[in-house]
């Protein structure tokens, strides 16, 4: 072989070995990214099914306001829960009519 094939070859070995140390360095990082964006997953999963899902987030709330109050402000916070249904209700056809894709 003469010099210059076997400076080409000698080159491409050094580039193959680059490229296989970059591998791994991506690799490492992809690791170490790997769990923090599975958990911004499952934040993005939870935010969409709220979103999709108003009626049952009304209904928490209820409960959980229900729950913190006496038995005197219940008919008070029932005519609220019962006006913000209604506002869920005309709120998610609002976004359903008008989908931001």
């Amino acid at each position: 072989m003469n010099k210059q094939m076997l400076a080409v070859l000698q080159r491409r070995g050094e580039l193959l070995a680059k490229i296989a140390a970059q591998r791994e360095q991506v690799a490492v990082t992809a690791r170490c990214w790997q769990t923090p964006l599975a958990f911004a997953d499952k934040g993005l999963a939870a935010v969409r099914f709220l979103r999709s899902n108003p009626v049952l987030v009304a209904a928490v709330v209820a409960i959980i306001v229900i729950r913190r109050r006496s038995e005197a402000g219940m008919a008070m916070v029932g005519w609220r829960m019962w006006k913000l249904y209604k506002s869920a209700i005309s709120f998610s056809a609002k976004i359903a009519a008008h989908p931001h894709h």
